[in-house]
C-alpha cells in the first residue's frame, strides 16, 4: 500500500521562521509578523552567531577568541531581544519564539527550512545573517526546503513591499516548477490577487516539449504550443482554487528581465528553485539570482517536496 505523504510545512504547527541580524532585517522581519498573523501561525525568531566559524577562523588558542565569542553572544541576545520587542509593539498577540543559535546563520536557516511554513529572510550588502548575495541569501535560497522568501528593504526612491498588486509566478516546461505553481495559487487566494503567469520561451527550447506534447500535432505555431503547455501546467490547481483570477502572459526571451519589470508592481514574485534548460538553472540560477538581488519585491523560492 502506498504511503500519503505528509507536507509538513503546511501543519498546524508549522511556523513562520524569520532570520534577524539588527535593523538590516527589520522590513523582512515586519513582512514575515503579517504573514503570521494573516496565517495563524506561530512566528519564530532566529540568529545565529556561528561561533564555529570564529574558531576556525583564528584557531583554539588565539587569546582573542574568548573575548571575541563573548561579544558575539552578547550582540546576538540583543538583536532577538530587539526583534521581540520589535513585534511585540506592533503585534502584542501574535505567538512569537526565538532561537539564538552557536551554528552558522546559513546553516541554521536551512535547517529550519524544512518544517517552516515559510522562512523569511532579508538581503543587503555587507555580511552577517542577511549577508550579501554571495553567501547566506544564496545558500539559503538554494539549499532550503519548502518556501523561502527574500525581502529586500525599500529604497530611497521607492517601496518594494506592498499588499496590492498581483502574484506572479515564472513556468517553465519542467516539473521542478510544479511546486512554485501550487504555492503561488495559494499565496493568490490567501491575498485575495490576481495571479498573472508568466511563461518565458525560446525556440531553442521547442525541441524538449515535442515529445510530451506530439499529440498536439505538427508544430506550425510555437506560440500555439507554449500556450498549450502553458494551460496544462495551470489547468489542475484551476479547479483546484476557483476563486483565483488568472492572467497568462508568454514572451520569447529573457525571463530575468520579463519577471524583474513584473516585479515593479507585484507584491510577489515566485519561481521554482531550479529549472529545466535555461529558465532558472540548475540549483539557483541565474534567473533566481537577479531576481533575489533586483526584484523590486518580495521573492519566493520554492522547492519541491523531497522524496
Amino acid at each position: 500500500m502506498a504511503q500519503l505523504h505528509t507536507d509538513v510545512h503546511h501543519l498546524a504547527s508549522a511556523p513562520v521562521v524569520v532570520g534577524v541580524d539588527g535593523p538590516a532585517a527589520d522590513t523582512a522581519l515586519d513582512w514575515a509578523v503579517d504573514l503570521a498573523l494573516r496565517r495563524d501561525r506561530e512566528l519564530r525568531i532566529v540568529h545565529g552567531l556561528d561561533l564555529e566559524g570564529v574558531h576556525r577562523r583564528y584557531g583554539e588558542h588565539d587569546p582573542r577568541v574568548p573575548m571575541m565569542l563573548e561579544t558575539l553572544s552578547a550582540r546576538g541576545t540583543a538583536v532577538v531581544q530587539r526583534a521581540v520587542r520589535r513585534v511585540r509593539e506592533a503585534r502584542p498577540g501574535l505567538r512569537v519564539s526565538t532561537e539564538l543559535s552557536e551554528s552558522g546563520p546559513a546553516g541554521l536557516l536551512v535547517g529550519h527550512s524544512a518544517r517552516a511554513y515559510r522562512l523569511i529572510l532579508g538581503h543587503r550588502s555587507g555580511h552577517g545573517l542577511v549577508g550579501h548575495l554571495g553567501s547566506t541569501v544564496v545558500t539559503v535560497a538554494g539549499h532550503g526546503q519548502g518556501a523561502v522568501v527574500v525581502v529586500r528593504p525599500d529604497s530611497d526612491d521607492g517601496h518594494w513591499v506592498r499588499t496590492q498588486g498581483p502574484v506572479i509566478v515564472g513556468i517553465d516546461g519542467g516539473p521542478v516548477s510544479e511546486a512554485a505553481v501550487g504555492a503561488t495559487f495559494e499565496e493568490a487566494s490567501e491575498r485575495g490577487a490576481e495571479l498573472i503567469a508568466v511563461h518565458v520561451w525560446s525556440d531553442l527550447d521547442v525541441g524538449r516539449f515535442v515529445g510530451v506534447f506530439g499529440k498536439l500535432g505538427p508544430v506550425t505555431d510555437i506560440g500555439e504550443l507554449e500556450r498549450e503547455i502553458l494551460a496544462e501546467r495551470l489547468a489542475g490547481w484551476q479547479e483546484k482554487y476557483p476563486e483565483v483570477t488568472v492572467d497568462r502572459r508568454l514572451y520569447p526571451t529573457d525571463p530575468a528581465a520579463t519577471l524583474q519589470h513584473w516585479s515593479e508592481s507585484a507584491q510577489l514574485v515566485v519561481v521554482g528553485s531550479r529549472g529545466r534548460g535555461g529558465f532558472l538553472g540548475m540549483l539557483l540560477g541565474s534567473t533566481s539570482n537577479s531576481l533575489v538581488q533586483h526584484a523590486r519585491c518580495p521573492v519566493m523560492v520554492v522547492h519541491p517536496a523531497e522524496p
